[in-house]
């Protein structure tokens, strides 16, 4: 259980990585990740069930989550709509593509091929083939990832989150890096939904509701577990922060909760994380004045 769990974090990971290209890199949450995310699960199942190979259907899915993404940008930086009704828009409007692609609520893969029916004849134990699967995806993503963010238009994308008045004077188009900004992120998006609709062996059309939250989870946990760190490192945090948050659901689970609270419990464990810089400071400034009062 463990094991699956890990393999879990690593595939929730990929999530993690995409929303941190918007909520961290430019500062804004995009909603268009609980669009995205069965939009990229549907693109590909589908894409399996009609006899596509699963690294077809899986690029597919990527694809497709590109498109939200572009779209959601376009409405932003073309149509001046806020940034968060921008993605509600969008992710509401996939609702009836996915229905439209699937022609179902929810579309199975069984008894079809998956990824993992690639790597099962390498004698691997229970469940480890959904940890390469993860860990092989996570170190493309990273890798391609921290790449980009080393070239110069990863530093002008960078630089439209720091300061977009800035960037602008130095002649960069703030407009295309935020268009950028949203293809890419929710293409990687995409790519955690197609990756674990493969997983789960199916894809639902409500398998986005509340995905959001559980990227948030796996970023903030990171970030609150190891501090300042260079952006290589933070994205390395996101995937520790995305396995254990995974392994504190499954504790969750053995202590007997509901499963059915565990969107609840997800939404607990993210404002409490949320809230820790505030708590420390709380604590360190008491302490200090309690030194000085002493």
């Amino acid at each position: 259980m463990i094991v699956s769990t890990i393999g879990q974090g690593l595939m929730w990971a990929i999530l993690g990585l995409g929303i941190f290209m918007t909520y961290r890199i430019l500062n804004f949450p995009d909603m268009t990740a609980e669009g995205s995310y069965p939009l990229g699960a549907a693109v590909c199942v589908m894409g399996i069930t009609q006899g596509l190979s699963p690294i077809v259907a899986t690029l597919l899915g990527v694809f497709s989550g590109m498109i939200a993404g572009l779209i959601t940008g376009l409405l932003y930086t073309k149509g001046k709509i806020p940034i968060i009704l921008s993605g509600i828009l969008v992710m509401s409007g996939l609702n009836s593509v996915i229905l439209y692609i699937m022609k179902s609520p929810s579309l199975s893969l069984l008894n079809q091929k998956k990824l993992h029916d690639s790597v099962t004849g390498l004698g691997l134990p229970p469940y480890f083939d959904t940890v390469m699967i993860g860990a092989c995806a996570v170190i493309i993503i990273v890798t391609l990832v921290g790449v980009f963010f080393h070239t110069t238009l990863g530093q002008a994308y960078i630089a439209t989150g720091d300061n977009e008045v800035m960037a602008r004077s130095f002649g960069i188009h703030t407009d295309r890096m935020k268009i950028l900004g949203l293809t890419v992120s929710n293409g990687i998006i995409a790519l955690a939904g197609a990756l674990l609709a493969q997983n789960d062996g199916y894809a639902s059309v409500d398998k986005g509701i509340g995905v959001i939250v559980i990227g948030l989870a796996s970023i903030i946990i990171g970030e609150v577990l190891f501090g300042q760190l260079t952006l290589i490192e933070r994205l390395i945090a996101i995937v520790v922060g995305s396995i254990l948050y995974q392994l504190l659901i499954l504790l969750v689970i053995k202590l007997g909760f509901n499963t059915n609270y565990l969107k609840l419990i997800s939404a607990i464990i993210l404002a409490i994380c949320l809230m820790m810089p505030q708590i420390r400071t709380r604590l360190s400034s008491r302490l200090t004045i309690k030194k000085v009062g002493n």
